[in-house]
Order: structure tokens, then sequence, then C-alpha cells
């Protein structure tokens, strides 16, 4: 390697229905521009492509993951998590991405950050970005992590072993309140565009819940279909904006897609109906409790984000919220949510608990649970222009 470049190790994970390159925190320069200029010169961003660099130009496959020892006695690892855009220079530290945080656990795992018992391996990971822990449960085979298995995610190609996650406490990741407005509900007037009732959820990540109906959709539609309709995605991204205001995640509205367009997240719900996934396989409504559909980036996620999951799951015990107003009395009450998303359903489980301070006045999310499959697809190096950095 010559003079001119910088040569780091790195690894491609897939994490659930996401993909990553994952660095760790000491072979990297420290939080700052620097770093930043790092990563987006070594995922090729900005540029739609990506092609001078790692990223696969898709919000799936254009995440960051950085992992250290952690000094915590509750921890074995910290795991900062990055959105890299591909449309500007910014990357988006404010929030979490759930199915990388089961790549995060694998990473733990098969770069001897954490000591390895058989056949499981529990892996306690402190998320620097929400301020969270998050135990996950990791099948391991030869002091390795196992990539093959029976257990299947709506998403992602044939099966692999399963690595449940489980949210600690998920409530108020970025905002520090699971209700940030202090209401399940909130009205968006946008003038001759419409009002919207709006969920503005936190938990894990915050979560913009709209009806499906207020946008004049289904909520059936597959996500090239949405995307086929740029003045819905306008639209969405409007009201994101505004719900990014009124929390406090930018002070005007017209910075949100600029400053933080991965945060919060935004989606429509509507009632458990039948549909047909992009690979022509009937979803029917018998399997879910709840049509959902997620965007990123100001484009549609082409099935459902873990983080948006566990806050879909916490809004379900939120009465009155858009969630909940979408499900049957019988969903209401368990603590098992199926989620129809647009390739299939995913599923998390939800304990309720007691509240865990003295004068704590919302409902108590105590863990939010979710099984994905994770595997090491390269482990290698990187390489970056010296002068770029």
């Amino acid at each position: 390697m010559n003079k001119e470049n910088v040569s780091v190790p790195c690894c491609i994970v897939r994490g659930g229905t996401s993909k990553g390159i994952f660095f760790k925190e000491n072979d990297i320069p420290a939080p700052g521009p620097e770093r930043d200029a790092f990563i987006l010169r070594a995922f090729g961003s900005p540029d739609a492509r990506q092609i001078d660099g790692l990223g696969g130009a898709n919000s799936l496959t254009s995440k960051v993951a950085i992992l250290g020892v952690s000094a915590r006695e509750d921890a074995d690892v910290d795991y900062t998590f990055g959105q890299v855009s591909f449309a500007a220079p910014v990357i988006d530290w404010k929030g979490n991405c759930g199915n990388i945080s089961s790549g995060a656990a694998l990473y733990a795992v098969d770069m001897n950050m954490v000591k390895v018992r058989e056949p499981y391996t529990t892996v306690r990971i402190y998320n620097t970005n929400t301020d969270k822990l998050i135990i996950a449960k990791v099948p391991v085979k030869d002091g390795k992590t196992r990539s093959t298995g029976d257990y299947v995610i709506s998403g992602v190609p044939g099966s692999g072993a399963k690595i449940t996650l489980d949210f600690q406490e998920p409530a108020g990741s970025v905002t520090k309140k699971l209700l940030p407005t202090g209401h399940p509900t909130d009205v968006i007037d946008l003038g001759d565009e419409g009002t919207f009732e709006v969920s503005i959820i936190d938990a894990a990540n915050p979560v913009v819940f709209l009806k499906a109906s207020e946008l004049g959709l289904k909520g059936t539609e597959l996500p090239t279909q949405v995307e086929n309709m740029p003045d819905k995605l306008a639209l969405i991204e409007k009201i994101r904006s505004v719900a990014a205001e009124m929390v406090g995640i930018v002070s005007d509205r017209r910075e949100a897609t600029k400053k933080f367009p991965a945060i919060p997240k935004i989606g429509f719900m509507s009632p458990a109906a039948d549909y047909v996934n992009p690979d022509g396989v009937l979803i029917r409504k018998e399997q879910m409790d709840l049509t959902a559909r997620l965007c990123s980036m100001q484009k549609m996620h082409r099935a459902y984000m873990v983080t948006g999951g566990v806050c879909t799951g916490a809004a379900a015990k939120v009465e009155g919220s858009v969630v909940w107003q979408m499900l049957s009395e019988e969903a209401r009450k368990k603590d098992t949510l199926n989620i129809g998303h647009p390739y299939g359903i995913m599923d998390v489980d939800i304990t309720l608990g007691h509240p865990a301070a003295e004068g704590y006045d919302e409902t108590y999310i105590a863990s939010v649970g979710v099984g994905r499959t994770a595997r090491l697809i390269m482990e290698g190096r990187v390489s970056v222009p010296q002068k770029d950095i």
C-alpha cells in the first residue's frame, strides 16, 4: 500500500435485512469531522451509486457500525451506529439500527471482543447513540457464530441461526420520553395538503406513525409502488420534518431533511389485510395484527426496521395511539405483536413492567424482543485516499 492511501481493517456484515461496514473503534479516527470524512470516503459518498466505495447505494446497505470493548460494568461492548447518506456528505448519528445491532452481536463474538460460550453466548451491547442496552443471545459453534440454521426472517433469502435481541427499557432513545409531545396522538396541519393524526413514539428510535387512509393509501402498497408516487413521498417527508421540529430534533422543520434525514423514522399503518409480497407470496391478514410500512432516508424501507418494530410494539401498548387504533381488541391484549410488512411478518415480544423511577407517568416498557439472523460476509481492509481525510 503506497503512502497516498490509508488501509484500515473492516468487515462487511449482514444483520437482519440490512448490511453494514463494521470497524473497531481503535482502527479509525476518533469521533468528529475526520472520522466522518474517513467513513464517507470509505463508502464512496456522496454518490447515488457509491461506485468508488463500499456502500451499497441503498439506505439498507449504507450503514456503518463501530465497536469497542466497553468500560461499563453492565455491557461487554460499546456500539455506535451511523446512517451514511449517499445524497449528501452526511452521516446521521442520531439513532440506532436494530438490524445492524444483530450484526454487532455477531461481530463482537467473531472478533473475540467477548468471552465465547457454547452453544449460546450472551452479548451485552451498549448503544452509544441511544444510551440504551441490548441483550443479544448468539448461537455459537467451534468458537464462532453459527450462520446456518432454520430461522427465517421475511426479506432475507434462505434461513440462518436465530439471534435474539432484547431491547432493554427502550423508551426515550432520543427524546428521553416514550411520548415526546406528552400525547398519544397529535394533529399536524399542512393547510391545503390536509391534516394528519400522528403518534410520535420514541422506543429504540423515535417513529412518526401515520394512518394510511389519511395519505390516500390502502396501506398494503409495496415500497416500489409508493416510490412511484413522488407526491406521497414528499408529503410524508414534510410531515416527518414537522414532527422533528415538534419534538426538538431540529429547531426549524426546513433543516430536518438535510441535518437529520434518518431520525425520526416515519411510516403508515392500516388494519390487517391480505397483500402479495414482492416475491409473489400471499401474506394473509390472519397472520398479522396490522399492516405497516416504514420509510428510511426519504425512501420506502424494503422490509421493516427492527427499531421500528420495537417502537411499533411499544406503540401498541399506548392506548389511543395510531398503532393501537389499528388493532383488534384481542391484539391489544397480546404480549406478541405480529406486524405485516412488505415481505411478510415480523413478531415482536413486549414485556411491560412497573415504573423504574418515582413519578414515571407513562406506559412502562421493560423490554421488547425480536429475532434476527446475521452473517459475516467479508473480512479485509478498506483503502481510503489520505488526501480525502
